[in-house]
């Protein structure tokens, strides 16, 4: 058995979530996968993966096996291209999740940039709010927006965002401008579900006083845009962070409300499973955002 073949096809059967899927990133045939799998299994003597007919998951020994064999086979990319005299930097391919709104406004962009500047790096790029598990799913890296960092992986700050309480002009001539943090209970809410802060708003004022407000949202969204256009809409207060709505701050399309008061601001971190086996093409990947945002972020400028 060709045990470096064997451990590419099973990381690849992880990664892609099927026999079939992997079948065709490697382009060979769905038979051979299974075979290759199943010569692992015997030479290691334990079963690695729990197959059904809906779904497949890693058994415990399965699990051990994937974070080794995917930092190993790392670990060989990077020998081979610094053994290679035409090889100048890392390559491979780099499965990236973030965020929906922050990767189609921020992020987007970047990826350009960076194709340039390293074209032996392929980019899977996934979109979703959703808190990914990056081992079981087969992230490299993930870019996520929280205050509370990351218990489970290895977390890089790379910016700040400041959230920001406010409306349309149009809402605030219906309706009027809250004066203090108690009023806004009588507002129309447009919540972001993704927070425990959806009903319960938590503001600082500037002498160090807290207030907490409970609202009645009239509308809950996942998604920090749809939030943002229903308040362009004239249909309530929001609270978002000013990578999303600092263009509309700026241009007067939404006012801010309560400048005296604030909300935690949020990080915008890069995530990954291990410092110990970090390879080369997520540290380039790292470093490259944490240079794009450094400073004053674009959102803030």
């Amino acid at each position: 058995m060709d045990r470096l073949r064997a451990f590419e096809v099973f990381t690849t059967v992880v990664g892609k979530g099927g026999f079939a899927k992997a079948a065709e990133a490697l382009d060979t045939s769905p038979a051979n996968v299974t075979r290759y799998v199943a010569e692992l299994e015997a030479h290691l003597g334990a079963r690695l993966l729990n197959r059904t007919s809906r779904r497949l998951s890693l058994t415990e020994a399965g699990e051990a096996l994937y974070e080794r064999a995917r930092a190993f086979l790392d670990e060989i990319a990077e020998a081979e291209a610094a053994a290679s005299a035409n090889v100048a930097e890392p390559r491979g391919r780099l499965r990236i999740n973030a965020p929906l709104s922050f990767g189609v406004l921020c992020l987007a962009p970047l990826w350009p940039v960076f194709m340039a500047r390293h074209p032996r790096v392929e980019l899977e790029i996934s979109l979703s709010d959703r808190v990914v598990d990056l081992v079981e799913e087969g992230y490299d890296l993930a870019i996520r927006i929280s205050r509370g960092g990351s218990q489970a992986h290895v977390a890089r700050k790379l910016a700040t965002s400041r959230n920001i309480v406010c409306a349309s002009p149009d809402y605030l001539k219906g309706h009027g401008a809250p004066e203090t943090p108690e009023a806004l209970a009588e507002h129309r809410c447009l919540a972001y579900s993704y927070t425990a802060m959806a009903e319960d708003w938590r503001l600082t004022h500037l002498d160090g006083r807290e207030a907490v407000v409970r609202m009645r949202p009239v509308m809950y969204s996942n998604n920090g845009d749809t939030a943002r256009a229903a308040a362009l809409a004239g249909q309530g207060v929001i609270w978002q962070p000013t990578f999303i709505v600092g263009e509309d701050l700026r241009a007067g399309r939404l006012v801010r409300l309560l400048p005296d008061w604030s909300l935690p601001d949020i990080d915008v971190l890069a995530v990954y499973p291990s410092r110990r086996h970090l390879s080369a093409k997520v540290r380039l990947m790292v470093d490259f955002l944490a240079e794009a945002f450094k400073g004053t972020p674009p959102w803030d400028r």
